[in-house]
């Protein structure tokens, strides 16, 4: 085998032993799940072995495969999060009737996104997203007797159909337009300026298959419904699947900088499930539902990247999400247990209004002080803004140091915190430039509409993240009981789509 097809075997055991388990699913399972946790950590070698490949070499490409600086990273992600997913649902579902058959589906649905984030032609990207769907929906109703899941899976079902279709459309637009199915090429075609008839439709059409795969407002609600299957599947979910959207604008960055107002649309849309998925989030009491929600906040915001052009750092914010929703979704047991075996919980810090105040003072001037020695002028206006944003999280940890509640040792030790975030924060922004430097499109100089929205999106988080670390002065009130009720529910917004799409009181199918 020559070096070029390498990264083809990582998809390819997996779907080796996808095979196996699903030509008898009702059988035992017998050893067939450390067999697949076997063939997951063959793939992840492979994936190492490309990655590094790919990191010294250059781009390994073969007949409808391409891996590079983009998909390399994303290839080792994947490889790695499914080796632990199928090492835990081994133990995890031992003793299940259908434990077979669930490792059968997880491995082909890690084998859909392997070969989804090396794919060189737009017919090898268009079927290894559509078999990834459909392949996960057998994974959502693993319990098909529970009427959530049922629920759950239909509303996932038409969303992803739809997104399905859009991308379908966008690949045959742009396959036309370029004379090419072949991905590198209509890419280099697109950033030397080429842009032929139906460019922009192509363009809104990726973005549209991006939004509805990566559950934003208002399509987010099976997201949030789907908790009625096994751990490992959310952890699959949360950690892998749900970057698809993003992973999709990231691979077609230089196509979508030809079609400023998708950019603007992409940062709207985002930056307000963002929002809306951060302020939900603190509400919920389950933690499955509130970490849920947590990634309905997080694709908002990988979005909002997506929409100010800030490739290299939307994919970095995959990477960096899904390892720690991975970690979240499998240990979320053990926390449980944890908090309920120490009754007694330890001092809440409660900062008033003038230690919020302070604490982001400090954090603008810990900002400025970083980001002129990594230097700060020379960025562009997007990657300024959207640190001005990372301002508002490290100025909520300096105002839980700043707490009169809080013991003394906490302010020191959330002062190194936020001095380690910002520091993190520039340095991984320029090794993350750097690295795929001759890949992804720098940000074009912002327009009139591009500059309107981030002075609105920094307005709007600095007026949540105010209202958010001052929110326990208000609790007692009767307005801030009643909004925490609503926010509780999403404001309603998903019951409220169920009623448009005319309710969903038959089963999927099956």
């Amino acid at each position: 085998m020559t070096p070029e097809a390498l990264p083809l075997l990582a998809p390819l055991a997996l779907l080796a032993t996808a095979a196996a388990a699903l030509t008898r699913p009702a059988a035992s399972p017998g050893p067939l799940p450390r067999l697949a946790e076997g063939a997951a950590l063959a793939a992840l070698a492979v994936a190492a072995v490309s990655t590094l490949w790919v990191a010294i070499e250059g781009p390994l490409a073969a007949p409808g495969v391409r891996l590079d600086v983009v998909g390399a990273p994303m290839l080792l992600l994947v490889g790695f999060v499914g080796w632990v997913v199928l090492r835990f649902s081994a133990i995890y579902l031992d003793g299940e009737p259908r434990h077979r058959a669930f490792t059968g589906w997880l491995c082909a649905t890690l084998a859909s996104v392997l070969l989804l984030v090396q794919a060189g032609h737009l017919a090898v990207l268009a079927g290894a997203w559509v078999a990834m769907s459909l392949c996960l929906h057998r994974l959502l109703l693993f319990y098909p007797h529970r009427a959530a899941a049922r629920r759950a899976a239909r509303k996932k079902f038409v969303f992803a159909r739809a997104g399905d279709a859009a991308l379908i459309a966008a690949a045959s637009l742009l396959a036309a337009g370029f004379g090419t199915g072949d991905i590198g090429t209509l890419l280099e075609a697109a950033r030397d300026g080429e842009a032929p008839p139906g460019t922009g439709w192509a363009a809104a059409l990726l973005a549209l298959a991006a939004v509805l795969k990566s559950a934003q407002f208002p399509t987010h609600g099976w997201l949030t419904e789907v908790m009625e299957t096994p751990t490992p599947v959310s952890a699959l979910l949360h950690a892998g699947v749900i970057n698809a959207g993003g992973f999709l604008l990231v691979r077609f960055a230089d196509v979508l900088l030809l079609a400023p107002p998708v950019l603007a649309a992409l940062a709207a849309v985002g930056g307000f499930t963002a929002l809306f998925g951060g302020l939900v989030m603190l509400t919920q009491p389950a933690v499955k539902t509130s970490l849920a929600w947590s990634t309905v906040a997080q694709m908002g915001f990988m979005i909002l990247q997506c929409g100010l052009a800030l490739f290299p750092l939307a994919l970095l914010h995959i990477l960096a999400h899904s390892l720690y929703k991975a970690h979240a979704f499998l240990a979320a047991g053990g926390a449980v247990e944890r908090i309920a075996a120490n009754r007694r919980p330890g001092p809440v810090a409660t900062p008033g209004i003038a230690a919020v105040m302070c604490a982001l003072t400090a954090a603008l001037a810990l900002y400025a002080a970083v980001g002129l020695a990594f230097g700060l002028a020379s960025k562009p206006p997007q990657a300024i803004v959207l640190g001005a944003i990372l301002v508002l999280g490290v100025a909520y940890l300096l105002a839980q140091g700043l707490a009169d509640a809080a013991p003394g040792a906490l302010t020191a030790r959330t002062a190194a915190y936020a001095a380690a975030t910002t520091v993190a924060y520039f340095t991984l922004h320029a090794v993350a430039t750097w690295a795929t430097a001759d890949r992804l499109p720098a940000p074009p100089p912002p327009g009139g509409l591009e500059w309107a929205l981030m002075a609105l999106a920094v307005a709007s988080f600095t007026l949540v993240a105010v209202a958010q670390a001052a929110l326990p002065l208000w609790a007692h009130r009767p307005a801030a009981a009643a909004l925490r009720v609503h926010l509780a529910n999403g404001l309603y917004a998903n019951a409220l789509l169920d009623r448009l799409l005319g309710g969903w009181t038959r089963s999927p199918s099956h």
